[in-house]
């Protein structure tokens, strides 16, 4: 009985260091060696509605490092005028709405930027969501005149506060609607190329940045080019839930915290978009101001990870995105409409002695 004992712990040690041994292998950090560092959302931690690669860092960490986050969403102006009583609105709301003036030209609260110390242009920082946490028991949704998708058939304003019941995990929209909570960043990015300077929080871009793209939930990896030294990495714009499309140009806005692992990837070619995967699919992302030509990008994206990533040739990866893959709507309020493909890991046969043969004989 002893010897059955000791031979299963021989085995989970064994099967822990290959786990560990594959983790490394692709431009990993083992768990036990991460360092967990807390950022939490106040004043001095804010930046209001811009990413800027001259944003000096609030934080500096190595790569592989945890970060344990907190981010804010919705100034309490717009809270107190949707109907939240002021005792509920978070202090740390109101601290940072009174003491950070450097505002602009978007409108979002991101926390950050983060300094990853062996980030160099040319690399690829790889953002593993490790967890989501609801940090308020509301959400808020509006829309305003001039903006979002339909601008022409509601050109007034309406905003809303909208209860979260964080046990049941739903949104309380209206005593017969519940929706089910996702939690997610809409806006993940680095600081843009240098020569762009300060631009808006609102567009996403090469940057990555206000993406809105509701599968970045937790469990899920996103990669960004790095532009600056540094990266400059920032989150915000929490959503409880999402649409596709995010047609009214807001989201369920809440506070979020999490943890996020942040890894420098020199092993990986620098990708131009943003890109990510999740337990099930990978993902390929376009943004421009027409949607169709974000579609293009994306599926561009996409071809390119076939062919680079998988080893199709063009043809044959053109033929793929066709038959297996899904090409959604990310959003289409932000400046540059958003659009991304989701490809099934399903469909890939894991490679057997037999199917590296047939391959090679091709």
């Amino acid at each position: 009985m002893k010897d059955g004992l000791m031979n299963r712990v021989r085995v989970k040690v064994l099967r822990n260091a290959i786990i560990s041994c594959i983790f490394i292998a692709l431009g990993g950090v083992p768990f036990s060696q991460s360092k967990v560092v807390t950022l939490p959302a106040i004043p001095d931690t804010i930046s209001w509605g811009y990413y800027d690669a001259a944003r000096a860092p609030v934080l500096r960490i190595k790569s592989g490092d945890i970060v344990k986050i907190e981010t804010l969403s919705t100034p309490p102006s717009l809270l107190r005028e949707a109907g939240l009583k002021e005792e509920d609105i978070p202090l740390a709301l109101i601290e940072v709405d009174q003491k950070v003036t450097d505002r602009g030209p978007g409108a979002h609260l991101l926390t950050g930027p983060i300094w990853v110390e062996e980030a160099e242009p040319g690399d690829t920082l790889q953002i593993e969501i490790l967890s989501i946490r609801l940090n308020a028991p509301f959400a808020f949704n509006a829309f305003v005149p001039g903006q979002g998708l339909l601008p022409g058939e509601y050109p007034y304003q309406k905003l809303r506060v909208i209860p979260l019941d964080l046990e049941r995990k739903v949104a309380l929209f209206t005593d017969e609607i519940e929706i089910p909570l996702r939690p997610f960043w809409g806006s993940i990015g680095v600081a843009p190329p240098s020569f762009s300077g300060r631009i808006s929080s609102g567009p996403p871009w090469i940057h990555g940045g206000n993406m809105d793209n509701k599968e970045l939930t937790e469990g899920s990896t996103l990669y960004l080019a790095v532009h600056v030294p540094g990266a400059l990495l920032s989150l915000g714009d929490g959503h409880a839930a999402q649409g596709n499309g995010e047609v009214d140009l807001t989201a369920l806005e809440t506070a979020l915290s999490g943890h996020i692992r942040v890894t420098v990837r020199k092993d990986l070619r620098m990708v131009k978009w943003p890109r990510a995967e999740t337990a099930t699919h990978y993902l390929t992302m376009g943004f421009h101001e027409n949607l169709e030509e974000a579609t293009k990008i994306a599926v561009r994206e996409m071809i390119d990870f076939l062919v680079k990533d998988k080893g199709l040739d063009r043809d044959t990866a053109y033929m793929l995105c066709s038959i297996a893959v899904d090409l959604e709507i990310t959003q289409v309020v932000d400046g540059r409409q958003g659009a991304h493909c989701m490809l099934p890991k399903a469909i890939f046969i894991p490679a057997s002695p037999s199917s590296v043969e047939r391959r090679l004989a091709r």
